[in-house]
């Protein structure tokens, strides 16, 4: 049984306005949601300690920020030893222009980095960098021309009809 189904109502309804608002009054969201203040703090606590909610934060603006390039690196290996993923991973993790990364299945790329970067030139920079980090047979780089959708929000509708 997965944690999901373990949510009753008052715990979707208090995700759905956490995403829109993580900095949300406790005492708005209790309001909101027919919970005392305290019993909202609690749901939200034990939300916290059960590990669906991992993180709270601050979205920027990346244009604002001067990081108007968003690269996806598509690369392939050879060899997927436990050492080549670890050292993979390490690397990954050091470099903050990767905000995303994602091992794929079906054919062509193993995996899939989004990079941020403020220009061309800092990708190239980047790019250099990494390909002396890891081991790979093939790297693509697709830039986005322009980023139709981007959102923190999950889908949880599936959960409505799961606790129903």
């Amino acid at each position: 049984m997965s944690k999901s189904t373990l949510l009753d109502s008052t715990d979707r309804q208090l995700l759905s306005l956490l995403q829109v608002d993580a900095s949300a009054p406790t005492k708005t969201l209790a309001a909101k949601v027919g919970l005392s203040t305290t019993a909202c703090w609690n749901r939200i606590r034990q939300l916290e300690e059960n590990g669906v909610i991992t993180g709270k934060y601050t979205q920027f603006s990346r244009e604002e920020l001067g990081l108007s390039v968003v690269v996806f690196l598509s690369i392939t290996v050879g060899r997927h030893s436990p050492e080549w993923v670890n050292r993979f991973i390490s690397v990954v993790e050091r470099f903050p222009e990767i905000v995303e990364a994602h091992r794929l299945t079906g054919e062509g790329a193993d995996y899939q980095l989004k990079i941020v970067c403020p220009d061309i030139t800092a990708y190239d920079a980047f790019q250099q960098k990494l390909i002396n980090e890891i081991e790979f047979t093939s790297m693509s780089s697709k830039i986005s021309l322009k980023e139709i959708k981007w959102t923190h929000h999950l889908p949880l509708a599936h959960l409505e009809e799961a606790g129903a």
